[in-house]
């Protein structure tokens, strides 16, 4: 049963900077996609960190971290923010934008007053703590603070941290906007602000919270926006916020990843779980996280396969941020095989080793199942992308490939196809 070879993998495309025209109120830059892109991709091939001119300290942090190259949204972005520049980096997960801001921050704030210079605003309590683990790692030989500030968990150890004073703030608008109303942080500083999957923090209703945040920061700050989409709610906050900005883009808009190969299971709603398992049996299936629609949905899948007996865990809203983080972690180290997660897990998780992501349901939105596969094929690794699809859900699989521009080849795999 195993899947037919899919065809050749397509090249990965490259990073574009373009400046935009000042006098022009565009954001949205014109993208090329043959020769400019390609010329790009030839200009930062050969580029080391060592030619972003980075500071000692840095480049011995990334040496320990056993980063040797940047990758294409890196090498554009880290000198143009360097330069303070404001930007908007559009880019799939997996292209190492954490880095591509976290860097430049760090090399900005070395040696600096200690206080609160720095803010990265995120949409979800995992990508808030991947953020905080980036400037941790990067920022070893720095000597600055910096505190991941998120709901779900205790509140005073927050207000005491922030009260105390870091140099970096990563947070969840939520949370932040309670401390920031109490009086527990003050923004007076803030010298550069990062909104991070701008597209998800607005898709999850964030919008006034953020206004709200950055009421509090001075107009004449640096601003890095990062977003795997551009929306016009996305472009609107550009222009509201960013002065001038440069934009840097990888690959296309819409684009899934191109390091990863798609394929569709045709398959009854109530054989799901069943295929599954079978799918599981194969020896290749090394790492899979499963996404579902909904949070009982990817409970009962744990308890299927968990009879069948794979290792699994649940992640989703209503486990509580200790069994969301155990089961990350449980996931990461090699414990669970398979995660089982709704679109809480879609963005912000940075696992190396992902062999396959499998939409267990197909998402409602194609902009979703770009982001969902972009958990597996990162950082120029290859995973693969299977979708469950049942009956009433074609219609929604071929508007995912009007979006992505490619037809997804189906499986069938038999009595578990339609009509076996």
């Amino acid at each position: 049963m195993t899947p037919k070879t899919a065809a050749p993998r397509a090249p990965r495309r490259a990073a574009k900077a373009a400046p935009l025209a000042e006098e022009s109120a565009a954001i949205t830059p014109a993208i090329s996609e043959s020769a400019s892109l390609a010329e790009a991709e030839a200009a930062t091939t050969d580029i080391t960190f060592a030619d972003l001119g980075l500071s000692a300290q840095m480049l011995e942090a990334l040496t320990d971290a056993g980063y040797k190259k940047p990758t294409p949204i890196q090498a554009q972005a880290v000198p143009l923010a360097l330069k303070g520049r404001d930007l908007i980096g559009l880019a799939q997960t997996g292209t190492g934008k954490t880095a591509a801001f976290t860097i430049p921050i760090i090399e900005r704030l070395i040696g600096g007053p200690h206080r609160t210079r720095a803010l990265i605003l995120t949409p979800t309590r995992e990508l808030c703590v991947q953020v905080e683990e980036s400037f941790t790692k990067y920022g070893r030989h720095s000597g600055l603070d910096v505190i991941p500030v998120y709901g779900g968990v205790g509140y005073e150890p927050q207000v005491k941290a922030l009260r105390a004073g870091v140099d970096v703030i990563v947070a969840t608008p939520g949370r932040l906007l309670d401390h920031l109303e109490k009086q527990n942080v003050v923004f007076d500083e803030v010298e550069v602000l990062v909104l991070d999957e701008a597209d998800r923090m607005l898709d999850m209703g964030f919008a006034p919270q953020i206004n709200r945040i950055i009421a509090q920061l001075h107009p004449y700050r640096q601003t890095l926006l990062f977003s795997a989409t551009m929306p016009p709610e996305v472009e609107a906050l550009a222009r509201k916020y960013l002065r001038k900005p440069v934009v840097v883009q990888v690959g296309r808009r819409s684009g899934a990843a191109t390091t990863v190969q798609h394929f569709v299971y045709p398959c009854p709603k109530d054989k799901k779980s069943a295929l599954l398992a079978e799918l599981l049996k194969q020896k290749a299936m090394d790492t899979v996280l499963v996404f579902t629609r909904t949070k009982h949905g990817a409970d009962r899948v744990v308890k299927h396969l968990e009879r069948d007996g794979v290792k699994a865990g649940a992640m989703h809203a209503d486990k509580t941020q200790g069994q969301r983080t155990k089961a990350l972690e449980d996931f990461k180290s090699g414990k669970l095989r398979v995660l089982v997660a709704t679109d809480i897990a879609q963005r912000g998780l940075d696992i190396s080793g992902i062999t396959h992501v499998i939409n267990y349901d197909v998402p409602q939105q194609a902009e979703d199942y770009v982001h969902r596969i972009g958990r597996t094929g990162r950082a120029a690794s290859t995973g693969d992308a299977y979708t469950f699809m049942c009956a009433d859900e074609i219609a929604m699989v071929r508007t995912i490939e009007r979006v992505i521009g490619q037809q997804i080849p189906r499986i069938s795999v038999p009595g578990y196809d339609f009509g076996t």
